[in-house]
Order: structure tokens, then C-alpha cells, then sequence
């Protein structure tokens, strides 16, 4: 691993800024040029540094470096270990997606419309380089002063091939942005799931509220079936073989019709088009991030 060549010691904490996937990240500030950068501090019990970095450390960091340089990623600076924690040094954004609709509770369509080309371009990248996020929610999309976006956290991302043969665990993705195939135990998935993510961000920017925010993973998956309606081998290929089949979607009593998202969401047009293009039940008919960076939605501004 390369050693930066500024050491720990030259940054000032100043507050905590929240909680990474494997660990808390902090403000700072370099002593001698007043710079603030964001620290996230990961722990290692006495186990794992007996056998070295965690792997999930190693992991995050690869992946990173990998991704470094593309304005739409956040750049890690630098890593510095010692017996019992990683810091990764990163730039600091101003705030988070979250706190940002926050602060602004109606988001023009223009301003939807580049923040979501943005996510898009970043996700694409990723893609590019065969990497899932698989944790994209809107505390996980960072926007600075400028208002360039930047996707952070990858403490849960993977590399991935394709076709997708190697089974890969579905507890990852924060609930209200996960893909129902993963509610439903899917394993051989791969980047659908995080258009899926980028499907309800979209949504919830337009309306300022969730799109399906449910209290548990059954809840989850019953607020997209009233939406959407209740997945079949018509609309979603492959279903009926999935491993929560037979207790969360055929042993079901009740029968969801398909609602018009142009009510629910009180839009339309190509911003309308595109969401659905993003949102159907069989991952293999969702529009990719590449694909829908190209869709007319994005042509006029």
C-alpha cells in the first residue's frame, strides 16, 4: 500500500461529520494550508490485525484508487494505517444529497436534471470499470459548493464479471433504495440493482418524500407491489425461482394492480419515460447508466 507523504498528525479534528459503512468519518483541517478534508476512521480488533488489513479495508481502498480522478467520485487522498485503525483521507464536500433536499424541499426540474446526469455519469464509470456501489442512497451522494455530485462509501462495493455466476450476499443497499430482487434473495445480480437505487433517488427528488420506505424487508417489498403492481412471469422472468418466491409473493393474498407512476409521482414527459425504463421488476430489462445518460430527458439542458 502506498504511504502518503503527509502523516496523520498534520490534520486537526475538528467534528464528526456521521457513519461510514465500516466506520466513523470526521471533519479536519491540515495545520499549515487550513485545508479540510474528511477522515473516516476504521477500527481493527485485536483478531484482525493479527492477520493484517481487514479485507473489506483493503477492499474500499482498492477500489477507490481505481476509481480516483472522475469528477463525480469522491477522491481519497491518502491512507495511513497503524495497530488498530485505517484513515482514509478524503476531499471534503460541503453536504450530503439528504441534508441538501433538506435545505431545499422543491428541487427545480432543471436542478433534478443535472444532479441525476451527474449520478449517472458517476455510476456509469463505475459500471465501466465493473464495480457496484450497492449502498447508493441519498446520504451517499455528496454535493459540493459548486454543485458537483460525488458518490462516497463504497465500504460495501464489489467487482463483479459478467455474466454475473459468482453468488454474492443481499444484505447490502439501505432499505427504501433496494431492488426487489435482492428482497426477494436473489444472489447472481448485478448492476440493475444499483439502478434500481438511483430509480428511487430520482423519485424522491421529484416528490421530496421516499418512494417505497418500508419498516421492514416484507413491508419493502409490499409497498413496491402496490406501486408497481405484484410481480408474475409475465412482467418478471425467472421469479418464480427466486428463493423468497413462494412466501413473500405466491403464498400472498392479495393482488396488487399496476398504479400509473404518472399519478403517483405527478409527472411526465421523457423524466416520466426514463424512471420507468429504470424501474422494471426483471433486472434485465433496466436501462443501463450508460443507456440512460443517451435518453432524450437529458437532451435540452
Amino acid at each position: 500500500m502506498k504511504k502518503s507523504h503527509v502523516g496523520l498528525d498534520k490534520y486537526q479534528p475538528l467534528r464528526p461529520l456521521g457513519e461510514g459503512t465500516y466506520g466513523t468519518v470526521y471533519l479536519a483541517i491540515h495545520k499549515d494550508t487550513d485545508e479540510r478534508v474528511a477522515i473516516k476512521k476504521m477500527k481493527i480488533t485485536p483478531a484482525e490485525a493479527r492477520e493484517g488489513i481487514p479485507s473489506s479495508a483493503i477492499r474500499e481502498i482498492s477500489l477507490l484508487k481505481e476509481l480516483s480522478g472522475h469528477e463525480n467520485i469522491v477522491r481519497l487522498f491518502s491512507v495511513h494505517y497503524s495497530s488498530g485503525e485505517i484513515n482514509l483521507v478524503f476531499e471534503h464536500v460541503h453536504q450530503d444529497l439528504e441534508a441538501y433536499m433538506r435545505d431545499h424541499p422543491v428541487l427545480e426540474a432543471k436542478k433534478i436534471k443535472d444532479l441525476l446526469r451527474q449520478m449517472l455519469r458517476g455510476l456509469s464509470f463505475c459500471h465501466a470499470h465493473r464495480i457496484l456501489h450497492r449502498d447508493l442512497k441519498p446520504s451517499n451522494i455528496l454535493i459540493d459548493k459548486c454543485g458537483t455530485l460525488k458518490i462516497t462509501d463504497f465500504g460495501l462495493s464489489r467487482q463483479f464479471i459478467t455474466p454475473s455466476t459468482r453468488p454474492l450476499t443481499v444484505n447490502v443497499v439501505t432499505r427504501w433504495y433496494k431492488a426487489p430482487e435482492l428482497l426477494l434473495g436473489l444472489k447472481n445480480y448485478s448492476t440493475p440493482v444499483d439502478i434500481w437505487s438511483v430509480a428511487c433517488i430520482f423519485a424522491e427528488m421529484i416528490t421530496s418524500n421516499p418512494l417505497f420506505c418500508g419498516d421492514c424487508d416484507i413491508d419493502q417489498l409490499q409497498r413496491i407491489f402496490r406501486t408497481l403492481g405484484t410481480p408474475n412471469e409475465t412482467t418478471w422472468r425467472g421469479i418464480s425461482l427466486l428463493p423468497g418466491y413462494e412466501s413473500q409473493v405466491k403464498s400472498s393474498n392479495t393482488y396488487n394492480p399496476k398504479s400509473f407512476l404518472k399519478e403517483v409521482l405527478k409527472m411526465e414527459g421523457h423524466g416520466l419515460d426514463l424512471l420507468e425504463k429504470m424501474l422494471p421488476y426483471d433486472p434485465a430489462l433496466r436501462i443501463s447508466a450508460m443507456n440512460a445518460l443517451k435518453h432524450p430527458y437529458f437532451n435540452n439542458g
